[in-house]
């Protein structure tokens, strides 16, 4: 698609695009292990003996097991999966939001590594990094052509380590170098704002541990600037998921006392489940409640104040447990495009079963153990949530939306019923209109673009979002229709 297209990535994750993962850390059961199939291991065996025997070069006993273990695991669906030393360490730090770096969110455009913000108080936040700031060196290696992956690496490292960027800043027309030691930071994955008096925009991008103190912490602020809050725009477009507990957690926040969130059903009891609004639910390691303080301090207001969830074809997995929970209830209006669909939880173990995933030293394995549904009974696998009001990107309409990838997109995607029905055969035209869409929007000046900044005063959803909540009119999709489950075909 070319070097034009802007992407956007965190230096915390290392990848462009964060894993499409709902993680709950229940515990897996580990009772009676099924008849082992004779034959087949013997296969294996053979295989297995072919390969050390006459394969062209020597290839090592653990790399042949760590593969096949690997391959079994990728056979099942795409969010099944074995984590090997490194994947684990990626894992757990994309989930807990912690990660040894400089502290930047960064794009890339043209072949050029840009500064987006630094995060607050991280060491180049401290050191003075600004937004658009362009990074010419990482170490005395040149930047230029350098993929985003490789930047990211670079600038990762141990604690207490020097990395020495080079900045280039072009509104001051100055070259410097800066030298920044690099430490644990840790990401926020909350923003929240004013959009004007009495009214609030919150911001989640995805579900980490520290999600719902961050929540509760932005709120707060909310309401100490505006302690008449007269609606919200809960924003989860692009949320690719995270943990459920914190998905609950922020469901919770708005809706009564102990009702359903979410229920599961899977093959063993321990993923047969029902997550209630409730802290026993969400502190199952128990701790200090952050929702507590908050609803003592707007006095349960978030119980009752005005939501609309803003949601598109990015939301994912635990943030489509929030939307459907708000919609079931009729709590809020959610608006937007239709949902990503991935319905499925996955469990987490430690292969080395004595530890805990958050110190599990080698191996680790994430398994699909169940299907999840809304409190009404639905199952969102492979079709998504449908907002009450869909609403295009920009006032022109829904330029990009096909060049997002669904749950239905993915090989070997679960089903959620015993239908079959057509694969859309119209997808992959629709994403080639949409790519040059992009690739003509991306040559045009950032002023002039249209693709929408969340939260920003040119967010066209956001707009229509606040409008919804003054009881305004709204410009509603006229192009826009509800998509049918695209299923397996045989």
């Amino acid at each position: 698609m070319g070097q034009k297209l802007k992407i956007i990535g965190w230096v915390s994750a290392g990848i462009v695009a964060g894993a499409l993962t709902t993680v709950s850390l229940q515990t897996m059961a580990r009772g009676a292990l099924a008849p082992l199939p004779l034959e087949e291991l013997q296969q294996l065996a053979a295989v297995f003996g072919m390969i050390k025997s006459n394969y062209v070069e020597p290839v090592d006993d653990k790399k042949l097991i760590t593969d096949a273990i690997a391959g079994m695991v990728a056979g099942l669906d795409p969010h099944s999966v074995y984590l090997d030393k490194k994947a684990l360490k990626d894992f757990n730090e994309g989930t807990t939001g912690k990660f040894v770096g400089v502290g930047i969110e960064i794009s890339q455009e043209d072949g050029v590594i840009k500064v987006v913000s630094p995060i607050e108080d991280s060491p180049a936040f401290r050191a003075g990094l600004k937004p658009n700031d362009l990074i010419v060196k990482i170490d005395n290696t040149p930047v230029k052509g350098m993929t985003l992956t490789e930047g990211v690496k670079r600038m990762r490292g141990e604690p207490n380590t020097k990395v020495l960027l080079s900045i280039f800043r072009k509104d001051e027309s100055r070259t410097f170098s800066v030298t920044i030691v690099r430490e644990e930071i840790k990401t926020q994955s909350v923003k929240a704002r004013l959009i004007e008096p009495g009214y609030g925009w919150i911001r989640i991008s995805q579900f980490q541990e520290r999600t719902v103190a961050d929540f509760a912490r932005k709120m707060q602020d909310i309401y100490k600037q505006e302690p008449h809050i007269k609606g919200l725009v809960l924003d989860l477009r692009n949320d690719p998921g995270g943990y459920l507990d914190a998905a609950v957690a922020i469901s919770a926040a708005f809706l009564p006392e102990n009702v359903t969130v979410v229920s599961a059903n899977g093959q063993l009891q321990d993923s047969k489940f029902t997550y209630k609004a409730s802290p026993r639910y969400y502190l199952r390691r128990g701790g200090v409640d952050p929702l507590k303080q908050l609803q003592n301090q707007t006095h349960g207001a978030l119980k009752t104040v005005k939501l609309v969830v803003l949601v598109n074809e990015g939301s994912a997995s635990a943030s489509e447990i929030v939307a459907g929970a708000m919609q079931d209830y009729k709590r809020a209006k959610l608006m937007g495009s239709q949902t990503f669909g991935k319905g499925s939880v996955q469990t987490a173990v430690c292969l080395e079963l004595a530890y805990r995933m958050d110190n599990c030293p080698t191996a680790a394995l994430k398994l699909t153990t169940s299907r999840y549904y809304t409190p009404s009974g639905r199952s969102i696998q492979a079709k998504g949530i449908v907002p009450d009001v869909m609403i295009d990107e920009t006032a022109e309409g829904n330029p990009f939306a096909a060049l997002r990838t669904r749950e239905a997109d993915l090989e070997k995607h679960l089903l959620s019923g015993p239908d079959e029905n057509v694969k859309d055969a119209e997808r992959e035209k629709e994403r080639e209109v949409a790519r040059q869409k992009i690739e003509e929007e991306m040559k045009k000046p950032l002023s002039d673009r249209k693709i929408p900044e969340f939260g920003s005063d040119k967010d066209f959803q956001l707009i229509q979002a606040l409008k919804q909540l003054k009881g305004e009119s709204i410009m509603v999709s006229k192009t826009q229709m509800e998509r049918p489950e695209v299923k397996k075909e045989n």
